[in-house]
């Protein structure tokens, strides 16, 4: 098979098996009322997904799994558990603890998944790996939304199926890995297993200073699209308009793929790391301006808005991961990806919890100007000499 055919082929599996990221989310009303969860339900589950996910990334990367084994293999695996794991939540006697243990389980598996699909294209283009990597993560992207719009359909009536479909696409997705791309042509192997070698990776300046703008990225990044809905609702609470929460939700956090491919083609002429700290300044402004946006009465405004911010909080994440693997060691490259992941989604947790702090204090046309943080320091440090 030619070289070109494998993109798309990586990219689909992506889009599916990501589904399962924000499958609790996209039935969260539902699951509210079914299990009679309280109203902060919201951060919890979403942050069980991110704390899977970190503690996942941190096990891979230790024992260098994505290197020492077949990528497609890992993925496939991975992808099997985790969409089994989803369907945890589908169990009649779910209480809160129960249902953050599946989103934990989950999103543990979705590590062997995520960074391992980047590891997968690295492996594939040396040339061209930002947009490649673009086209990827904007899969994931459109993968994170697909739940919203699923829960949105009259199809979907009963809020199982949304999370019975996600996990059916999870386990497609694995297998069409596995049968379909084999080890790609610029891997290289780690030979043995060494413990903790993958911190070493920050010793070096550039691929450190990459991961810091990586870090202040993912410090808005999940806390927005977590908060997409709860920024509808405010809009329709504050001017008494009825504009929809899922369809909007996908809208809104799917078009972050339309930034993804923008940035990578972008950056085949601007740069990588001048297109992703263009992006990482636009949703800075974007985190600042939010609360004029939310009490001028346009819905139109509103949401052209929140699309553009939808489409620059994302537009820099394949291109920060994109310095990551070329700034890291061949046979590490894998674990770099994973390590950093593992941090970046760390952080997330805090951001998520501090919104979810926030908004029972505050107005929550203001809270969102605390996401700024980490863009400007991310800015910073990438053009610190």
């Amino acid at each position: 098979m030619q070289k070109k055919y494998f993109l798309p082929i990586i990219v689909v599996p992506q889009f599916f098996c990501t589904s399962l990221w924000f499958a609790g989310n996209g039935v969260l009303d539902e699951l509210i009322s079914d299990f009679n969860l309280n109203s902060q339900a919201l951060g919890h589950l979403t942050s069980a997904v991110q704390f899977g996910f970190i503690l996942g990334t941190l096990v891979y990367a230790t024992l260098m799994i994505a290197d020492r084994y077949s990528p497609s293999k890992v993925f496939f695996f991975s992808s099997l558990l985790a969409a089994i794991f989803n369907l945890g939540m589908l169990w009649e006697g779910n209480s809160l603890f129960s249902l953050l243990g599946s989103r934990f389980l989950t999103g543990f598996f979705l590590a062997g998944i995520y960074p391992v699909g980047m590891k997968i294209a690295a492996d594939y283009f040396k040339e061209g790996l930002g947009k490649s990597l673009s086209f990827l993560v904007g899969a994931l992207v459109l993968g994170t939304a697909l739940p919203h719009l699923l829960a949105g359909s009259t199809l979907f009536a009963q809020w199982k199926w949304v999370i019975i479909t996600t996990s059916l696409l999870a386990m497609t997705g694995g297998i069409i890995i596995v049968w379909c791309v084999p080890d790609g042509p610029f891997r290289r192997p780690a030979q043995q297993m060494k413990l903790l070698r993958a911190f070493t990776i920050f010793k070096n300046v550039k691929l450190r200073k990459a991961a810091i703008g990586y870090f202040g990225h993912m410090w808005e990044l999940y806390a927005f699209w977590a908060f997409v809905p709860v920024m509808i609702l405010t809009f329709n609470d504050s001017h008494g308009v009825v504009l929809s929460t899922s369809l909007w939700s996908f809208i809104i956090i799917g078009i972050g793929s339309l930034g993804c491919v923008i940035g990578g083609i972008t950056s085949e002429r601007l740069g990588v790391k001048k297109t992703a700290s263009g992006s990482l300044l636009i949703s800075c402004i974007c985190c600042l301006s939010s609360p004029v946006f939310f009490y001028q009465p346009s819905e139109i405004v509103f949401l052209l808005f929140l699309m553009l911010w939808g489409m620059a909080v994302i537009a820099d994440s394949p291109l920060f991961s994109t310095l990551v693997a070329q700034y890291a060691e061949g046979p590490l490259k894998g674990s770099a990806l994973t390590l950093v992941n593992c941090i970046g989604f760390a952080i997330t947790i805090f951001s998520i919890q501090i919104l979810n702090t926030l908004q029972s204090s505050f107005s929550n046309t203001w809270i969102y100007v605390v996401l700024a943080i980490g863009p400007a320091i991310g800015i910073r440090v990438l053009f610190r000499k």
